[in-house]
């Protein structure tokens, strides 16, 4: 062989792996007469930045055996790993705590009762039994060891749910409308093309490699929507007199305050996976990798037009896309007829089947809690398990005859299935109790709002509150009727800048900021005066949004304030 093999990349022995490879790949070019001897060594290539740099000396998907050497000396990972990890669903929770988050895949938010259950067995074993459901209609679990990490691994693919590709620059947890299905009022189930979509990111490393992350949600219409508008593509489905087609957005990211923007095209169910897959390479290769900040899809859209966008994934496909303007009334919510419709018991399309809507503490969910929820899919449904982005879980397929005992049950268990027009419309991210970079402790806080506010209000329409503990906005705090976004006093008191009229779908609207760092034992207060004083000012049965958008700032500062 001609060449003579590197013994390190910047330093970093090569392990058997990869000198392996070298090897052949070397030993084909001299086989073909091919060799670097009289080559002339080029510039140097411009300064990758950090995330970038890291990517290309080892695909993030091949440093597996990082992890395993780690967890057999159950050492903790550096800093280079901890980015790489983040591909197999770990993520590094120092400095809160010296151990790792697991997040999941679970397309479309779609379990089965023996996954719930080995997942609530895992928690219990091998972490600190605290699991969480995720604004994706995920779940994570929390506080393993380095030394766990394999068995955790291990253990999740062995009932058929992966890690892989749960954070950094990969394709998060693709979402649908959980009861996708079975819903009275859908126009079409997405599940399959969730599932299909799901597969084609896991088995295609291509799309392991984004700019940045990227989120993809589906709405099929129904009684509970997937909030599609916040994602970089939402796919809405939409009736015309040929029958149901897709619309297509593009852009979606409430924490830069951006909704994602129609396509102008209609896609045709059988072509969708296809066409998503099409402009997802488009973003790959012209998203920006040399600003971490404005990598986001929604930033190559602040250069290119949809235009522009549009004639590139139709260079990829080979084929024109159907042209139709976008008729804003053929955008249907159906959620929007029912408050909440993700807590309690509806009918579905199959005859003498309900769903249940079951909600828990700002997401937080036991193992007990999971065991027993497993059995009751088990026993009184079909085995299914559908999570929401809304952080609670349903249960489906009950026959009616056994709806009063499952709804006894879930109580029992020590949680509620009971609509509340404040705790079922309450959503909140990790916080400072696991997070870095949350600057408060943000479910806390959330269940303390949540009682106080049940024993203090009463409303007779449903508000949504997200609270978020930065800026990443990962509980969408634009978004909310009323959003808190978490920060520090200048005094080091938890706190949070109020901002109010946020929305989506229909009510589509990034919330405003009428108050800045209060401290939380000032916003119990305020977030009832709030409710309260729009109970009495209100005009006819306008919704709190309604309220909040015909006042400008400064009245709803005096309104709100007390003053």
């Amino acid at each position: 062989m001609n060449a003579i093999l590197p013994s390190s990349i910047l330093g970093n022995p090569l392990n058997a792996g990869q000198k392996t490879y070298l090897e052949g790949f070397f030993s084909g070019l001299a086989a073909k007469g091919i060799s670097f001897g009289d080559l002339v060594p080029g510039p140097e290539p411009e300064a990758l930045i950090t995330e970038e740099r890291i990517k290309r000396e080892e695909h993030p998907l091949d440093s597996y055996y990082r992890i395993a050497e780690n967890a057999r000396a159950d050492k903790a990972p550096d800093k280079e790993e901890v980015f790489r990890f983040k591909w197999y669903g770990l993520f590094y929770l120092s400095p809160v705590e010296e151990a790792f988050m697991a997040r999941l895949r679970i397309p479309g938010g779609q379990l089965k009762a023996h996954q719930l259950r080995e997942i609530a067995h895992i928690s219990k074993t091998l972490t600190s039994g605290y699991v969480q459901i995720t604004t994706r209609a995920n779940l994570q679990i929390r506080l393993i060891k380095p030394a766990d990490t394999v068995e955790v691994l291990r253990r999740i693919q062995a009932i058929g749910l992966h890690t892989q590709g749960a954070g950094a620059d990969n394709i998060r947890n693709i979402t649908c409308n959980p009861t996708a299905g079975i819903d009275p009022e859908e126009l079409i189930d997405c599940s399959p093309f969730v599932r299909d979509l799901a597969a084609m990111i896991l088995h295609h490393r291509e799309f392991s490699d984004l700019p940045r992350k990227f989120n993809i949600a589906f709405d099929g219409g129904g009684l509970i929507g997937s909030v599609e508008d916040t994602n970089d593509i939402g796919i809405k489905a939409v009736k015309t007199a040929d029958g149901v087609v897709f619309r297509v957005s593009l852009g979606g990211a409430t924490g830069h305050k951006a909704f994602a923007r129609d396509l102008g095209v209609q896609v045709p169910p059988d072509r969708i996976v296809e066409v998503v897959t099409a402009l997802i390479r488009v973003y790959l290769e012209h998203g920006n990798r040399s600003n971490r900040k404005k990598a986001r899809l929604k930033h190559l859209l602040d250069v290119w037009t949809l235009d522009r966008y549009l004639a590139e994934t139709e260079r990829k496909l080979g084929s024109a896309l159907d042209r139709v303007p976008l008729a804003p009334d053929t955008l249907v919510y159906a959620s929007e007829s029912l408050p909440h419709s993700h807590v309690g018991a509806y009918p579905q399309k199959q005859d003498g089947l309900s769903y249940l809507g079951v909600t828990f503490p700002a997401g937080q969910v036991t193992p007990a809690q999971m065991l027993r929820l497993a059995d009751l899919a088990e026993n009184y449904g079909t085995g299914d398990i559908r999570l929401t982005v809304w952080q609670n879980l349903i249960l489906p397929n009950i026959p009616d005859a056994y709806l009063e005992t499952v709804k006894k049950a879930v109580r029992r268990v020590g949680l509620d299935w009971r609509q509340s027009h404040l705790a079922s419309g309450i959503v909140a991210c990790t916080g400072n109790r696991f997070c870095k970079y949350s600057s408060t402790d943000t479910k806390g806080h959330a269940i303390e709002l949540a009682k106080y506010l049940e024993k203090r209000v009463r409303l007779d329409r449903p508000v949504n509150i997200h609270f978020t503990g930065c800026p990443h906005s990962c509980a969408q705090h634009y978004m909310g009727d009323i959003g808190l976004l978490g920060t520090k006093t200048s005094d080091g008191r938890e706190a949070y800048h109020v901002f109010v009229g946020g929305g989506f779908g229909t009510r589509q609207a990034v919330g405003r900021q009428v108050f800045q760092a209060m401290p939380f034992e000032e916003l119990r207060e305020t977030v009832a005066r709030m409710l309260d004083r729009y109970m009495e000012q209100r005009e006819g049965g306008e919704s709190f949004q309604a309220f909040t958008c015909r006042h400008d700032l400064g009245t709803l500062q005096v309104l709100f304030g007390g003053l």
